[in-house]
């Protein structure tokens, strides 16, 4: 889900960058108003457009998660591990926002209603004039159309006939579509700069509109002339806004952009394709079960279950057994499908998936595990490889290895991990201060296209357990690089290094 929000974000600042740089100075106004309500709606259905045939033809880079290397392995087997459960507040904070919003909203509307119900209102032609008298202000929202008493007694029809340009085009349902996804996505600033580009590009048009029936001259006069209050409500569009006044004059007095300009629009065309590149690149599904695949490969000691909540929201849960009814397939939600049909993809018989309504009622995604074997040695933990590695055709070959690509893949990382254990200096642990316990270092390393070791990067609770760690990967020797469709690729590799500090 968070992969999802930062793609959505990624295309409407993108989108925005044309907006802004190519298209926002010029006289298309009715264009330009299509692309200010189509693409930050665009940005929310992309991520889902992912075709196979551009992840077929595009090389891509692939991450493959090693096992845990336990330098120390029998004092970790004899620590004792307790799950603690965590409370994910991230849903009651996006709740609570919403609610906050959706009040604010309905205030708003209330100020409105206020306004309709306690002044006078008067027919003009097909639309309702809500005669002010505290405020003088002049707006529109849907076919009112508020202003202050004395302008229409002194017949200040240029104003009106703004606000009924406003009322004509229906621009309040454009606001309020931007109102209500800053209901849904209130953490988005991105909707709010939206929602001021589209309210100049408002005023543009009825300028423009106005105009053509009226000198420009008089017009200025209108403008400037007047001094309007602005009511503090975004989804009304409001005659005057000292901040908009001076961009409202420049574009009244600009020449009309030339049809050629038109071609601008074009830009759009390689920025979606590039964006279609990028989804159909990014697999959230595999990316799911890379997670689930960590965790799996993080269990030391065989237990009864494991619950986890993984990034998109799914509350799931690792073990022999979960009490509980199981959902049929039919009323699985497309997401869930997609997660399961993955799984039947890799023909592992040894998973079994489905869906499980708990004793809480929470809906779990329940993914069927036998217990991993340990071995009583203190140098060598095998933990049962229940879920396959990235899908490459042909995986790198660590030198003397033979065999085929499973025995190739099995081959490779036990030789990582006959190297990094022997090699790791597990005893500077114990002399840096570290608090007692469990602890990882986290490395991450790649098998380049000519098969050497690069970009080796390590995370650790201290420095030197760090430089450590980059130093024993460092030592691994060069190798024949793995092939995907006949052409070399780099292919990334995660490797956690477990030990106990005394």
């Amino acid at each position: 889900m968070i992969n999802y929000i930062l793609q959505i974000l990624l295309f409407q600042v993108l989108f925005l960058a044309v907006y802004d740089i190519f298209l926002q100075k010029e006289t298309f106004f009715k264009w330009n108003r299509i692309y200010l309500l189509i693409t930050p709606f665009l940005s929310f259905l992309i991520p889902f457009l992912k075709f196979k045939s551009i992840q077929q033809t595009v090389p891509q880079e692939y991450v493959v998660q090693l096992p845990t290397v336990f330098l120390n392995p029998q004092v970790i087997i004899e620590q004792h591990v307790t799950n603690q459960t965590t409370i994910n507040y991230l849903p009651y904070i996006f709740i609570s926002g919403v609610l906050l919003f959706s009040i604010i909203f309905l205030l708003k509307l209330f100020k409105i209603q206020k306004l309709i119900s306690k002044n006078i209102i008067v027919r003009y032609h097909k639309y309702k004039l809500v005669l002010l008298t505290e405020k003088k202000a002049a707006f529109s929202f849907f076919n009112y159309i508020f202003i202050h008493k004395k302008l229409k007694d002194n017949k200040e029809l240029d104003i009106i006939q703004h606000e009924i340009i406003h009322c004509k085009q229906k621009h309040t349902i454009d606001l309020l579509l931007f109102e209500l996804l800053k209901i849904v996505m209130w953490f988005n600033p991105l909707i709010y700069v939206y929602q001021n580009r589209i309210t100049v590009l408002h005023e543009y048009i009825s300028d423009a509109e106005v105009i053509k029936e009226t000198s420009k001259k008089s017009y200025f006069n209108s403008l400037l002339s007047e001094t309007f209050n602005v009511e503090n409500i975004s989804f009304t569009n409001q005659f005057y806004k000292h901040s908009l006044l001076k961009k409202r004059i420049i574009m009244i007095t600009k020449e009309k952009s030339k049809k050629m300009k038109q071609l601008k629009y074009l830009l759009v065309l390689p920025l979606l394709v590039s964006m279609l590149i990028y989804v159909s690149c990014t697999d959230d599904a595999q990316a799911e079960i890379e997670q689930i695949e960590n965790v799996l490969k993080e269990e030391m000691i065989p237990s009864e279950g494991k619950y986890f909540r993984a990034e998109n929201g799914f509350i799931m849960f690792l073990g022999t057994h979960l009490a509980g009814e199981v959902v049929p397939f039919d009323n699985y939600t497309l997401k869930e499908k997609e997660i399961f049909n993955k799984f039947n993809e890799r023909e592992n018989p040894k998973i079994e998936t489905s869906i499980v309504i708990d004793e809480n009622g929470d809906r779990v995604h329940f993914i069927k595990v036998p217990k991993p074997p340990i071995k009583n040695s203190t140098q060598e933990i095998e933990i049962d490889d229940s879920v396959p590695f990235a899908i490459i055709e042909e995986v790198p070959i660590y030198p003397g290895c033979e065999g085929n690509k499973e025995q190739l893949r099995v081959c490779l990382q036990e030789k990582i991990t006959e190297l990094v254990a022997s090699n790791f200096n597990s005893k500077m642990a114990n002399e840096l201060g570290l608090k007692a316990g469990v602890s990882r270092i986290f490395v991450l390393f790649k098998i380049d296209k000519d098969g050497t070791i690069t970009e080796v990067k390590a995370r650790a609770p201290h420095k030197e357990l760090q430089e450590e760690a980059i130093r024993v990967i460092n030592l691994l020797p060069k190798m024949v690089p793995g092939k995907q469709k006949g052409e070399n690729v780099a292919v990334k590799y995660s490797l956690p290094i477990a030990f106990k500090v005394q």
